[in-house]
This record gives C-alpha cells, structure tokens and sequence, in this order.
C-alpha cells in the first residue's frame, strides 16, 4: 500500500507539472515583459502542421495528429530543431491523441527515425525526453518504459525515481558530450572522439539500462531482453543490438567490481577483461558507468569513484591491448625493489639495504613509486624520532579522500583498532590497505571520505584522526566507550532491512580468499568485523568499503596465519556463521534457524 502511495504521489505530481506548465504558458502573453499583444501565429519552415506562435510550436489545425500519427514525435522533433517551446494548445492535444500510438506507429520507419534523433539530439536529448515523458508519448511509445514511470526506488541511496534517474542520465552523457564534464570526468571527455560513432548506441543503453526495475526477474538480463526485441525497430542493426544488449546486462559490473574489488590483485582484472573482451567495450561500459552514477542523485559521485574506474579501465585496457606483462611475480617484485632503491639515493647505502630488505613483495607490486618513497621518508623519520607508533596524513584533493598511513607493531587486532578510532572520529573508511615489514610493524594505508573542501580544514581534520588512532593504540584513549557514544543508529536507517549475507570465494584471487559481506550500515561496523575475522585467525591483505545508503557491501582479501587461502569446507563454514553472527549483532534473530539458512544460501 506504501509503495502504491508512492506511486500515485509521483504521477499526480508529474500531471500536476504538465498542468501547470500549460497554464504559465497561457498567462505568459498577459504577463510577460511589457505586456505588449502575443505575436500572431507564423508559419514554420518545412511543414504545414506546425506553427510558431510566440517562439512556441503549435498545431495548424485540430486534425494534425489525427491526419498523420507520426506528426506526435513530428513536434518534439521541430521544437528540437528550431529551438522552440511547446504551446499550451499543442501539447493538450497530444495528450488527447495518445490512442494514436499504436503497434503500426511504433514499428513506424519515419517515427524511430524522429525519435532517434531526439534521444541523441546534439541540443538537449534530456529536455526532449522529459517533455515526451510529461505528454505521456514516452511511455506510450514504449510500454515497457511506461511500467517504470513514477516508479520508487525504496532505499536510502536511490534519489528519484526510476524514470527520472534514466532521464538524468542521458543529462549527464549530453554534458560529457558536450565537453562541459572535463574536469569531472576526464577519462569518458577523453574517449568521446573514438565514441563519435557510437553515440546512438550509448543513448539507447542509458535509456534502457533501468527500464526492467521492478520486475521479479534481474533487471538487467529482462534489460537486456527488451533491447534485443526493440533496437532491430530502432533502426539498428544485429551487431549493433547486441552491443546494447551486453551494455544493459552488465550495466553494474564496471561498477561493483572498481568499488569491491582489489584493483592490484592481477585475477580481479583477468576476470573483468574476460568478460568486457574489447577495448571499445570497455570504453562504452566506462562512460555507461559514469552516467549511471552520477545519474542516481546528488553526491552519489565522489573523485574517489572516478579514480577507481580509471584505475580499473587502464589495468584492463592495458591487458587487452596485450600489455601485461608476463614477467614473474618475483621478477617483477624485484624490480620494484631495484626501482626504490634507486629513488632512494639521497640515503646513505647501509640505511637504505636495511630498510629495503624489510619490505615483502605484496607491497612492492602494490603501491605505486612515488608512495613507496613517501612511505619510506615516513618510516625513517619515525625511526629516527624513536617513534614505534605514528602516522601520517595527506588529503587527496581530485579524488575526494584523505590517505591516512599508519606505523604500529604488528598484532592480529590493529586494523579492527583502526577502524574502531576511525569511526570513533566519526571518519568513514572507503578503503584499506595492510602491509607487514620483515621486522614485525605493520604500515597500514586507510583511505577515509572528506569532510572538508579546503585542503588545510582537511589536513587538520586527518591530523586529529591520526592523533586518536595513536592515543587509541598506545592505551591513552578507551576505544569501546568512544564507539558507544557513536553507536546509535541513524534514524533514516530504522525504516530499512537488509538481509545480512557472508560469501567466501576462491576464486576471484589467485592468492587470497575473498569475503564478501552485505547487510545493514551502522556506526562502528567496520571495527566489528575486523575484529572478528581477526579472532577467526584470518590476516587481512585488503578492505573494500563500498556504502550504498543504508546497504553496505565490505569485502576482504584474506589469508590464514599461514599465508594460505582458506579452503576447507568446514573451516569456511565457521568463517561465515562467525561473520553473520556479527552482522546480527544487533538483530533479535541471532543465531536462528533462518539465519543458517542464510549461510547455507549464500555459499552456493
């Protein structure tokens, strides 16, 4: 009944601004301006059924759409062109003649012609579409689309609803199209010349990538269905159908694999590649990706998103083009060594072996140069203040994060007591990365959001995280009481359930177990799991937040104490009621029947 509510609430609003356009149209000659007399209808190049009238398209006559069906997307397609407004009187009409819009019209060669060219039009494709879906000739046009019109999405990350987040899609590709989204979106500005010809395809797809929501099936297989049956009417080909199609039905991978996926892990980009196969794939899904999040609502999008898929497009451009390397990790590994070494030659030689034969491979291979050398500058400037515990911060200013590095001893617990200050600071963690050193300290990389716009406000704000996360490890802060005061739930969160589900998989790393855990987001969660999978005697390589509203998705690269993957059935079973037992810590349900049914589910 809510969501019926829901809906109603939304159509009538959407008839409600259709209405009252008509009517602002109709006073604009009384009250516009100096009030001088509306300008006399004049004719309009090219056709005898369409009239400007005070730079608005109107109808020549009462017949016009009853004489030629067609002329329905005839008048969008005119208004486009010249760069005209819709008469009050016209778009009345159009909403008396949708019966019109039957199998012929929409089957109709010259129709799908229009409509192409107003979906990809070079002026303003989502205005036209916004006014089309306001008439009801969207809809209309295509029924499928018309089941997701007023359609809410009930979460606390989807902004509008489904209809209005595919028109602002289309918004946000006509923008990067228009080079207007440089600075924003360099990577999609950047392929748009080799995407010229391709365009209509990404119109077509951003339209259609939601227009499955609602239906008991995945929305983007059923996407990816109806695109297959409506494109060949569209006018494109087999080939080209079936470019669209794929778009729709992995419309999310680029997405959840850049957000829950170790990106320096070589599988997880064999994995993404085997499934993409072209570079021109790969260019369309990038630019699809990026329309589709920015599309969701304001601050969905963050630089700290757009460097993911970038690092993720140039890791699996590169594989494609057959780029990687097929050099051993252990050469590889070496040469990074050789590589730091030489970036290290203001050390004195001795200080400098010594402090190379500390690092491990994992780390050399996964950060990049320039930070080992920071790192390495951090760690001896620790050594010679005899600090064994210290950080360092620095805001990322493009990529709209804060790096927070952290020196400590090395225990089982130290990430769960990071996370625990981290969230006691009130500091979200979208990203971790834990290093060892042969000597027995941990250098751990945590990446948290922004709270600041200017960098110093930002360095101040990291400095005072930093500073709790040494009081909280060298025993001057009481981390549990801190986490208290911050463990109310949020209001917002109240309305929502989500189901709690833990995954172990094998197979998405060649040297790491992966666990992936979904549920409901709560203050001092992270701190939570790290915890427990510590107590499970796991060593964790990697963290992968990634928070959709009141959803949050973490995933984990781990190990046992051996270094080994975790393989046992048995074992793995314990992993997973362990974690599920932590995400409904606050559950009534506990350890409930339902609950095991769960684990069993999601080992499937």
């Amino acid at each position: 009944k809510g969501h019926d509510r829901q809906y109603r609430f939304h159509l009538g609003a959407n008839h409600l601004a259709r209405g009252n356009r008509c009517r602002c149209h109709q006073f604009r000659c009384v009250f516009a301006g100096n009030r001088k007399p509306c300008q006399p209808a004049g004719k309009l190049a090219g056709t005898s059924d369409f009239l400007v009238d005070n730079h608005r398209i109107t109808i020549a006559d009462p017949d016009v759409f009853e004489r030629d069906p067609v002329n329905l997307l005839r008048l969008f397609w005119l208004a486009d062109k010249h760069g005209l407004e819709y008469h009050p009187d016209a778009m009345q009409l159009v909403t008396r003649s949708l019966k019109l819009i039957d199998r012929n019209l929409r089957r109709d060669e010259e129709a799908n012609r229009l409509f192409m060219d107003l979906l990809a039009s070079g002026r303003d494709p989502e205005l036209n579409m916004r006014r089309m879906n306001e008439a009801g000739v969207l809809g209309k046009l295509i029924p499928d689309f018309n089941r997701i019109v007023a359609m809410m999405q009930f979460s606390m990350y989807h902004h509008y609803t489904v209809d209005e987040h595919l028109l602002r899609c289309i918004g946000v590709f006509s923008e990067i199209e228009r080079g207007e989204a440089e600075k924003t979106h360099p990577l999609a500005h950047s392929l748009m010349p080799d995407l010229k010809g391709r365009r209509e395809l990404l119109y077509v797809a951003l339209l259609f990538h939601d227009i499955a929501k609602g239906r008991p099936e995945d929305h983007s297989t059923a996407g990816a269905r109806i695109a297959r049956r409506l494109c060949p009417h569209m006018g494109f080909s087999k080939e080209d159908t079936e470019t669209i199609a794929w778009l729709i039905e992995h419309h999310l991978l680029m997405s959840m694999t850049a957000q829950t996926r170790d990106l320096n892990d070589r599988k997880t980009i064999e994995d993404f590649a085997n499934v993409v196969q072209s570079v021109e794939r790969l260019k369309l899904l990038l630019v699809l990706t990026v329309c589709d999040i920015r599309g969701v609502g304001p601050g969905v999008w963050n630089g700290w998103k757009g460097q993911l898929l970038r690092t993720l497009y140039f890791e699996t451009e590169l594989l494609l083009s057959g780029g990687f390397s097929e050099i051993s990790r252990h050469e590889r590994a070496e040469g990074a060594r050789i590589r730091l070494s030489e970036a290290l030659h203001d050390w004195p030689e001795k200080e400098r072996k010594r402090y190379l034969k500390l690092l491990y491979e994992n780390y050399l291979l996964t950060v990049d140069l320039e930070d080992q050398v920071r790192q390495a500058n951090f760690v001896r400037e620790a050594d010679g203040q005899g600090r064994h515990l210290a950080t360092t911060s620095r805001p990322l200013t493009f990529e709209a994060v804060t790096e927070i590095t952290v020196l400590a001893p090395d225990h089982p617990r130290l990430l769960s007591v990071i996370t625990g200050a981290c969230a006691a600071a009130g500091a979200n963690i979208v990203d971790a990365q834990v290093f060892t050193t042969s000597d027995g300290r941990a250098l751990d990389i945590i990446l948290i959001n922004r709270e600041f716009d200017l960098d110093d406000d930002e360095r101040r704000r990291a400095a005072r995280v930093g500073k709790l996360i040494e009081n909280v490890l060298s025993g001057k802060s009481y981390l549990p009481e801190m986490i208290r005061e911050r463990s109310k739930p949020k209001r917002s969160t109240k309305a929502f359930r989500v189901e709690p589900r833990v995954e172990i998989r094998n197979a998405l790393s060649n040297r790491f177990s992966v666990i992936e855990l979904t549920c409901l987001d709560r203050p001092g969660l992270l701190s939570e799991i790290t915890g427990r999978i510590s107590d499970l005697s796991l060593d964790i390589a990697s963290a992968h937040i990634t928070t959709f509203g009141e959803k949050v998705i973490d995933t984990f690269y781990v190990t046992d104490l051996t270094g080994q993957k975790v393989e046992s059935e048995s074992r793995m079973e314990a992993i997973r009621q362990g974690l599920l037992d932590t995400l409904e810590g606050n559950s009534a349900s506990g350890k409930s029947a339902s609950a095991k049914s769960r684990v069993s589910e999601a080992a499937e």
